[in-house]
């Protein structure tokens, strides 16, 4: 299973450029998917936390409940493969630029 997550995390950012590149209108899907994952993993963060304050159970483990919701794991993940994928993004265009001079 670590092997399929790494090898993956990889893969997709490599997909998603190779995709961008044929398709450009999916760039703005990806990102407009990135900032919906943003706001929710942000929001469920800061819900929690708020919750946490509110019944005064600040404790080490009680913020750990917040790794077993399956959407905070879900935007959480797009966001690493999302920032990866925009990382790969800027390498391509600055080899591109880099080889016109």
């Amino acid at each position: 299973m670590k092997i399929l997550l790494i090898i993956s995390s990889l893969v997709l950012p490599l997909l998603m450029v190779a995709f961008q590149r044929k398709w450009r209108i999916i760039h703005l899907f990806f990102t407009l998917l990135a900032l919906v994952s943003t706001l929710i993993f942000g929001n469920i963060a800061a819900l929690e936390i708020y919750e946490i304050i509110r019944n005064k159970t600040v404790f080490m483990t009680t913020i750990h409940g917040l790794f077993l919701n399956p959407l905070f794991l879900a935007t959480g993940s797009y966001l690493g493969i999302y920032l990866i994928y925009v990382l790969l993004l800027n390498v391509w265009l600055n080899r591109m630029e880099f080889g016109k001079k």
